[in-house]
């Protein structure tokens, strides 16, 4: 329950270039990766893991209830010498923000290289403290995760929504002793428009304690005819693609107990080429807990957040909910786990503080003014 979420489908993403430091808490616990003999590639590990899940969501404006595939994956790494890689593939989509409504739709389609989740190969020096990777990387913003069983929950935060995921680029990682540092270049939301750097630089203080700093720029503009993440194209207005954003979390570990605080802050820049008139700034505050309860197989994950944004009469659009909003929410998610076999329950309920627009228009949830959301999932899986 307090090893890192990076670490859930084998050290590979560690011992390739630390893409995927020390990161999120890990909500469940992943039985160790099967060996295999890979001939003139040497050792290497495979694992990955399915779900599925239940949902109901209040005030949706649309599908109340339903079922879906949370997320199918499967990874194979290597993890040693000079030359190593890591291929994940499969499908995702069960990590529902708290907010949205009916949960996102599991779809092998997200990203523009299809099934392809993760591919990248790694060149690690020997000897050297630094490593360097090619291929669909993941984000370095933030601590919650894209896949579901990551989290110590399965609804995430307003802050984990307008953040980068995976990608196309490069990376580089240095390591000096207890701080270690990664910096990317690539195609931000996949947009195919190569202009985004983001960097993560984490002091590990000791066992128990590690502080991390997060941040990314955007050195152009993605617009209307690149594809977004999530499919499609980009159209004027997406403050969240050619925004520039700064973050920290803080890990701490007490026994079973793991307590994350995280503060994250975005701003869009006037852009005419992306339709941003004036500018556009978010804040996201989040308190993330993982509790287990001892050598039993059940434990119980929760978060707590705070958001709010900002934007002009001239663009009146939303990165989240509404323009200028601001909400509280939490989560909590009972835990059940017998060796591969998982099982839990979520629930999570967000109120809009403020839900009137730069013109003094109110709106709410499912269509109409409704201040509050619930949104519950029942989740099974099987992790290998």
């Amino acid at each position: 329950m307090i090893t890192m979420r990076r670490q859930l489908l084998g050290l590979g993403f560690v011992a390739a270039s630390s893409l995927l430091a020390i990161h999120a808490a890990q909500a469940l616990t992943g039985p160790a990766a099967i060996q295999i003999d890979g001939g003139p590639l040497g050792a290497l590990q495979l694992s990955g893991g399915f779900d599925g899940y239940g949902y109901y969501v209040s005030n949706s404006g649309g599908k109340s209830n339903g079922a879906d595939v949370g997320a199918a994956l499967i990874q194979l790494q290597k993890t040693d010498g000079q030359i190593q890689f890591d291929v994940e593939i499969g499908s995702t989509g069960g990590t529902p923000t708290l907010g949205t409504g009916m949960p996102g739709q599991t779809s092998i389609t997200t990203y523009t290289t299809g099934p392809l989740y993760y591919g990248y190969v790694t060149y690690a020096p020997t000897g050297m403290p630094f490593t360097i990777s090619a291929g669909q990387i993941g984000s370095l913003e933030g601590w919650e995760s894209g896949v579901d069983w990551n989290n110590a929950v399965q609804l995430t935060t307003a802050l984990f929504y307008v953040q980068n995921a995976n990608s196309r680029g490069i990376s580089a990682n240095l390591t000096e002793g207890p701080v270690s540092t990664t910096v990317s270049y690539g195609d931000g939301f996949d947009s195919g428009a190569f202009n985004v750097v983001q960097a993560l630089s984490t002091y590990t203080i000791n066992s128990t304690n590690a502080a991390s700093v997060y941040a990314t720029v955007n050195f152009g503009t993605t617009g209307p005819f690149t594809h977004s993440y999530g499919g499609g194209t980009t159209g004027s207005g997406n403050a969240y693609i050619n925004s520039n954003l700064i973050g920290a979390f803080y890990s701490y570990t007490m026994g079973n107990l793991n307590l994350v605080p995280e503060v994250q802050f975005q701003y869009a820049k006037p852009n005419a080429k992306a339709g941003i008139n004036k500018q556009t700034t978010d804040f996201g505050a989040a308190l993330f807990s993982d509790y287990s309860f001892g050598t039993s197989p059940y434990s119980i994950g929760a978060w707590a957040e705070y958001f709010g944004e900002h934007t002009s009469s001239a663009d009146n659009f939303s990165q989240f909910i509404g323009p200028d909003a601001s909400a509280i929410g939490f989560a909590v998610a009972p835990t059940w786990q017998y060796k591969d076999l998982f099982a839990r329950a979520n629930a999570g309920y967000i109120y809009l503080l403020h839900n009137k627009d730069a013109n003094g228009a109110s709106y709410g949830f499912g269509g109409s003014t409704s201040r509050g959301q619930f949104l519950g999932t029942v989740e099974a899986g099987l992790l290998f």
